[in-house]
């Protein structure tokens, strides 16, 4: 999967990331009040409460997906923008220097058989994901200024659905900690494994969980005065039996 990395200062460059392993987090939030609005936006679609917090799903690497379209089996599943993280070698030999990046994903999941089994229900879309990257050290230190902001088409509407500052989720280091910690005893230093990318959770959408036509995520820096951005349409596949 080719990426391009963009460094606070340099060029971009781009490089090809072989993904392995894919670890979808859930129940993130800091703000236990907010956290609490979406899991009852949840159970109101059937949706049985976490038996932890945090979760972590593991879904095949070949749900990621960097294409602007992506096709579901029926009409009930939608986005939700998250940012994620991504570590590639260790000894930097694929162009990732060995350190973490950051991109702007969506968990697209299908909501009607949510309610039978999460990790199904999150194994059964595509997760779109944006091609450009940056560099966690050059925003490790102004993180907590970072918005998360999604726009969904429903209807032939443009509306606002997400929109929240990342302090909303537990803190990125913390969330990898408690994978490596719980299912790689602490193999990797309280790091994520090498060739892996995790989503890191997301926030009660406005006006409720709901599916959309097309759905627009980014991840702002206000404080470099850039954005992480990335669009798909969805494309509903007809239900036969």
């Amino acid at each position: 999967m080719l990426f391009t990395l963009e460094p606070s200062s340099g060029a971009p460059r781009t490089i090809d990331f072989t993904l392995k392993t894919l670890i979808v987090a859930g129940w993130t939030g800091r703000d236990r009040a907010a956290m609490e609005a979406h899991i009852e936006e949840l159970e109101a679609l059937g949706i049985k409460r976490p038996k932890s917090l945090p979760v972590y799903y593991r879904c095949s690497n070949t749900c990621v997906t960097q294409s602007r379209a992506i096709q579901v089996p029926g009409a009930d599943s939608s986005g939700e923008v998250e940012f994620l993280f991504y570590r590639g070698l260790a000894d930097g030999s694929d162009g990732m220097d060995g350190e973490l990046w950051v991109g702007v994903g969506s968990d697209h999941t299908e909501r009607a058989v949510e309610a039978l089994g999460v990790t199904i229900s999150k194994q059964m879309c595509d997760k779109p994901v944006s091609p450009m990257l940056w560099r966690f050290a050059d925003i490790e230190n102004h993180w907590d200024q970072l918005i998360l902001r999604s726009h969904a088409v429903i209807d032939g509407e443009r509306v606002l659905y997400q929109e929240g500052a990342v302090t909303a989720m537990i803190h990125p280091m913390d969330l990898i900690a408690g994978y490596d910690r719980d299912f790689c005893g602490g193999a990797n230093g309280g790091g994520l494994p090498e060739q892996s990318a995790m989503f890191g959770g997301t926030f009660a959408a406005i006006g409720g969980i709901r599916p959309a036509d097309r759905f627009e995520m980014e991840l702002e820096d206000p404080v470099l005065g850039r954005s992480l951005k990335h669009a798909y349409d969805i494309e509903v596949l007809p239900v036969e039996g």
